[in-house]
């Protein structure tokens, strides 16, 4: 038997034979560098602290949008302690964002972390509501303490499995502030931060735990404003034209707009200025406004439609008018590779292990909110098939520009909403902690894969491509704005509101002038 064998070598080309020998030294090589589940899970094990400890410090702190000076420190020491080096520090008009980096060569893989608060939701660790002892007023009600804490443990446990394996593999860590208001993965997206990314992890607390294969909506934030004349309103109100009444009747404009939008459109504004005194003609009124729909088509065409009440309205006020669509996002786009293997993930995890303690809290919040004590949902939910969410998110922005998947988690009971001091009060306490070192357990499990199953990223590039056949990325914030409007002056590089505002007037100015030129020449 054995003579065959070697009858039949000798027939082979010889060098036929070293490639074949080759192959078989490169597939030893491969099984080498595996790292079992069990691995990969020891890892997050050892950082159970940290992502704790981290989840808690945030949580304290509860720094609002474009304020998470000392968050974003926080994350920043933890990642260069472990030997990350930060690579852009107060980027691309956004000075809380960074970026952070361990390893080298292919591929690259991202991974978003988040860090802000939310105004006004401010609530200690319990189940009934009731402020803080240190005064602090606002507070984590979207669990973007957790966010920071998981993603920054599975970064962490990643580096360690490179250093491990010695394969080559570059963790790229976004902190991507600001993400209530003007996020800035969004400006990060602008200047081509994610375009050499070969994949992008995220995740986010939420009711129940399963794989991110939705779509969220896309998104356009619009400032608006009107400026007429002031005058007695008692006295010479024939004088006055009022800004207040160009609002209002903008305003119904896009109430009646409401019936003819697609039943995916969410609108929704506040009037932020509406005059002084009601025996004053008001000269100047304002408002704030966020469209949304399930395509960055459907609300460009929107915004087109929205501009044209705008004007409509400052004629029939005989007021003039500032519209501005100062910010945006794009939808997400899912990846079906990725989120099969993150299902698989999550299912090979189980369930949620809440204690009985835990699921006492979550019942007792739930009856403080005449909500059905219901507890929290420990099972893992069947892959969704990629529904489109009233909500938005600015991963959609590196979504269309790289595979993104990620991984919603358990961390308030069923029913509860985020942006609630419910949820605050939740992601004060062990149950959101438990739902960020979920979530890194899943984000490290579907990041090695990614780093070390070649089959699996051209599977999820085939995918992306697929599906963004014939697209362009586009940014939807305009070129004039440099930064987000919402920041505080004292942090600004690109001069004052003040002077954005008479930016945008004039552009405005010449733009009309330009339009008025060309068709007098007609």
């Amino acid at each position: 038997m054995i003579e065959k064998i070697f009858s039949h070598l000798r027939e082979f080309p010889f060098s036929l034979f070293f490639i074949l020998l080759l192959s078989s030294f490169n597939i030893h090589i491969s099984n080498a560098q595996k790292v079992s589940s069990d691995e990969v899970l020891e890892e997050i094990k050892n950082l159970e602290p940290t992502i704790i400890e981290v989840s808690s410090k945030l949580w304290d702190l509860a720094e609002v949008s474009s304020e998470e000076l000392k968050s974003s420190k926080l994350l920043k020491d933890h990642l260069t302690q472990n030997g990350f080096k930060i690579t852009m520090d107060g980027i691309k008009g956004v000075p809380t964002s960074f970026v952070a980096e361990y390893g080298s060569g292919s591929p690259i893989l991202g991974i978003m972390l988040e860090y802000d608060a939310l105004p006004g939701l401010g609530n200690s660790p319990l189940p009934k509501k009731k402020a803080r002892e240190d005064g602090i007023t606002s507070g984590h009600g979207c669990g973007h303490n957790l966010i920071g804490s998981g993603a920054l443990g599975s970064a962490l446990a990643l580096k360690s499995l490179i250093n491990k394996s010695k394969i080559d593999g570059t963790i790229r860590v976004f902190g991507a502030a600001s993400e209530e208001t003007e996020g800035a993965k969004v400006y990060m997206a602008r200047d081509g931060l994610f375009d050499d990314v070969d994949a992008m992890l995220h995740w986010h607390p939420g009711n129940a735990t399963g794989a991110f294969n939705v779509r969220t909506s896309a998104q356009q934030q619009i400032y608006v404003e009107f400026q007429g004349k002031a005058t007695h309103a008692g006295n010479t109100p024939w004088q006055g034209r009022s800004a207040l009444d160009a609002v209002e009747l903008f305003l119904h404009g896009v109430n009646n707009m409401r019936e003819h939008v697609k039943p995916t459109a969410r609108i929704h504004y506040i009037i932020r200025d509406g005059g002084k005194a009601a025996n004053i003609v008001p000269d100047y009124a304002s408002l704030q406004m966020t469209f949304r729909d399930a395509t960055r088509a459907d609300v460009e065409a929107s915004v087109e439609w929205l501009e044209q009440m705008a004007e409509g309205a400052a004629l029939m006020t005989q007021t003039t008018t500032l519209f501005v669509p100062y910010y945006g996002m794009h939808d997400l786009l899912p990846n079906a590779p990725l989120a099969k293997r993150m299902q698989e993930h999550l299912e090979a995890l189980g369930s949620m292990p809440f204690t009985p303690e835990e699921q006492k809290f979550a019942k007792e919040l739930q009856a403080e909110v005449d909500l059905k004590p219901t507890g929290l949902i420990e099972a893992v939910l069947p892959l969704p098939n990629e529904p489109t969410t009233g909500g938005s998110t600015d991963v959609g922005d590196a979504s269309w520009i790289t595979p993104t998947m990620g991984v919603v988690v358990a961390t308030i009971p069923e029913n509860i909403g985020l942006h609630t001091w419910m949820a605050t009060a939740s992601h004060g306490t062990s149950i959101g902690e438990k739902g960020a070192v979920h979530a890194a357990k899943a984000l490290t499990l579907l990041g090695w894969d990614i780093l070390t199953d070649e089959s699996l990223r051209v599977e999820m590039q085939q995918d992306f491509e697929k599906r963004t056949d014939g697209f362009t990325y586009k940014s939807p914030i305009p070129d004039i704005i440099k930064e987000p409007i919402s920041l505080p002056e004292d942090q600004r590089s690109f001069g004052s509101v003040i002077e954005l505002r008479n930016s945008l007037l004039n552009q405005e100015h010449d733009h009309e002038h330009a339009h008025s030129h060309t068709h007098g020449n007609r």
